[in-house]
């Protein structure tokens, strides 16, 4: 009796992975590397059993790994092999890259928009097969957004006037 009711409270590979949107791979994936381990398998049916701090361990597992840390990295926390200082750290570290990651896109969003402009500035630019040689090559000169290029697209704008 008491097997069954501890069955109760344990989720199967299939419930958990089901709960939180990932595959039984993926979940078997973690018990391999050591992450995370079934509480019980069944012998005869290989069944994996997860008790519910399992569960919050993998909670723990996949919002670490949306933030970027590595299955090993991970690994580490979920073990309590790292300190609270190294945590942080490796955390503020994740932080900045993300930072530095927003930046970029905002980089790459703020060329799009003066590509855009620039092309929106450019006659004749519906019906690219009709442009000559020399308007296309100018249409281009237009798109180029990379910092280092900035000095190189004023002097070829420079060039064309």
């Amino acid at each position: 009796m008491e097997e069954a009711a501890m069955k109760d409270q344990l989720m199967l590979i299939g419930e958990i992975a089901d709960f939180f949107g990932v595959s039984r791979k993926a979940i078997r994936l973690y018990e391999k590397k050591g992450i995370l381990k079934p509480v019980k398998v069944d012998p005869q049916n290989g069944y994996r059993y997860y008790s519910a701090a399992q569960v919050q361990q993998l909670n723990a597992l996949l919002e670490l790994k949306s933030l970027g840390f590595s299955l090993e990295e991970i690994k580490s926390v979920l073990d309590g092999a790292t300190t609270k200082a190294k945590l942080s750290d490796m955390l503020e570290k994740k932080r900045r890259a993300w930072l530095e990651t927003m930046e970029a896109a905002r980089y790459r969003s703020e060329c799009l928009e003066q590509i855009l402009q620039n092309l929106s500035g450019i006659p004749g630019a519906e019906h690219m097969k009709e442009m000559t040689d020399d308007e296309r090559a100018w249409m281009l000169v237009k798109m180029v957004c990379i910092e280092e290029v900035r000095a190189q697209k004023a002097l070829s704008e420079a060039l064309w006037l």
